[in-house]
């Protein structure tokens, strides 16, 4: 089987409060709807790094260097240790195991450097490489073409509905992953007739 895995709340959990608190001064006070409007265009590969970050800086009107908000934009990040349990357990059964995430350039290098277990997926479908963003169907069509992938073997986790509700229109088994109720997909992957079951 193939299993496309989101990264956001799958994989990692998300912690954009620090970001916020690092630039805004509180946890709660929302991006400014400019710096917002930025996301897609560089999870899409149509800003580069330093024009996101300039870009941000100016919207902020804030005495940050490039390097500390740099670092601030990093640091939103920390491990599903239950998920990547489940990770080395398909690994170990041989299945093929992909990265299929809205992401962008800076994020990407910073959790593919800093979590080593990455390296256990055998490719990544990250929107900043193809141009293309979830839940579009271009993102999911040009993954089944670069990866020969057969829907009706392909098993697919992803934190957000949209997400999710693309998936099932190609055909792919698909979970939508809640943080707060793990067990649920552990329940939906064996009745897919996946064997969790650690070996001794």
């Amino acid at each position: 089987m193939t299993f496309l895995f989101d990264i956001g709340n799958v994989l990692l959990k998300l912690h954009f409060h620090r970001f916020h608190l690092a630039i805004l001064g509180a946890e709660n006070l929302p991006l400014p709807t400019e710096l917002a409007n930025l996301k897609d265009p560089y999870e899409t590969g149509k800003l580069s790094d330093q024009e996101f970050i300039g870009q941000s800086l100016d919207i902020l009107n804030h005495p940050l260097t490039s390097d500390e908000f740099v670092a601030a934009w990093e640091d939103i990040f920390s491990p599903n240790l239950p998920m990547w349990e489940i990770v080395h357990t398909l690994k170990k059964q041989g299945h093929r195991l992909i990265l299929f995430s809205n992401t962008n350039a800076i994020h990407a290098r910073s959790f593919l450097k800093t979590y080593q277990d990455f390296n256990l997926f055998d490719h990544h479908h990250f929107s900043q490489e193809i141009g293309t963003i979830k839940p579009l169907p271009e993102f999911y069509q040009s993954a089944i073409d670069s990866y020969d992938l057969v829907p009706s073997e392909t098993l697919y986790l992803d934190d957000l509905p949209e997400n999710i509700a693309s998936g099932k229109k190609f055909g792919f088994f698909s979970w939508q992953y809640d943080l707060n109720d793990h067990e649920a997909c552990i329940a939906w992957l064996q009745a897919q007739g996946i064997n969790l079951a650690k070996s001794s």
